[in-house]
């Protein structure tokens, strides 16, 4: 029986109805796995400002000791979603692992270290680059660039017109990508201009088999995170139960594909509070 005050949300499809069935009957080899920004933290204007939801961290500190894995799967260095997460040194995170640069970069909280490989040179050419594709393009003050080490982003939530500007990079943008054999991840008003070969869902399947699992609850919010989504599909044609969870509406195509569909951060961590509530009470 669960705690009647934290009600778990029922899946619209039957494939997410039995994902959840398969967590909770056998929660021992369940792998939770979680995009970042619009998932744990709100999105926010400045994306050095997001902090993980308060409820996020107390609730998987009482999930993660009741299955198999939690992963934080996301876009950014590993080391700043630990920081932005308050991950570290939690007591009951001890497995945590965040896979970073989707997957590029992984930290695992056992020794507090990052594991990765070398840079590719394309980011390093499309850094040095980037400002003149941007003033050839017109980009007007209110857009500006994120260095993530590994990949470039750059941003239009501040600009006049968010979406206008937004539109006008995507193709100047690609052909720079393109030149340095780089490709681009768009997102929720970000263009992102990264190395080609590694996404959330090539992560989030190699991981999934390291560790074995029998079921996976995946939760994302933009377009990012339809790889993972997809790694989720496949794995169940392989035996492999999952539940896919919606954080907002704000991107139709993950929405339209989810099972379960939430509000927001506050609403995942709500989520996940009721996952292990129902767990702990057997």
């Amino acid at each position: 029986m669960g705690n009647p005050a934290h009600p778990l949300p029922t899946p619209s499809t039957q494939a997410g109805r039995e994902g959840l069935a398969a967590l909770l009957s056998r929660s021992a080899g369940a792998v939770i796995a979680l995009d970042f920004d619009g998932t744990l933290a709100d999105i926010v204007p400045d994306p050095e400002q997001a902090r993980a939801h308060p409820d996020v961290v107390p609730a998987l500190t009482a999930l993660a000791p009741l299955v198999s894995a939690v992963a934080v799967i996301t876009g950014r260095p590993p080391e700043t979603a630990v920081r932005f997460g308050g991950f570290a040194g939690v007591p009951g995170l001890d497995h945590l692992v965040v896979l970073g640069h989707y997957g590029a970069e992984r930290w695992d909280a056992a020794t507090g270290e990052v594991s990765a490989p070398a840079t590719d040179p394309g980011v390093e050419a499309v850094r040095a680059e980037l400002p003149a594709v941007l003033a050839e393009a017109g980009a007007g003050d209110g857009t500006w660039t994120e260095d993530k080490g590994r990949a470039v982003a750059v941003h239009t939530r501040r600009a006049d017109d968010p979406q206008a500007t937004f539109e006008a990079l995507r193709t100047p943008l690609a052909g720079l990508a393109t030149r340095h054999g780089l490709i681009v991840e768009p997102g929720r008003l970000v263009l992102e201009l990264r190395p080609a070969g590694m996404d959330k869902g090539v992560a989030l399947e190699a991981y999934v088999k390291e560790v074995g699992a029998g079921s996976v609850l995946y939760a994302g919010d933009d377009l990012g995170d339809l790889a993972a989504y997809a790694a989720v599909e496949k794995l169940r044609t392989e035996g492999v139960p999952g539940l896919l969870v919606c954080s907002g509406t704000e991107v139709p195509e993950l929405a339209d594909r989810a099972d379960l569909t939430l509000p927001g951060p506050e609403a995942v961590a709500a989520l996940l509070g009721s996952l292990a509530q129902r767990l702990a009470d057997g």
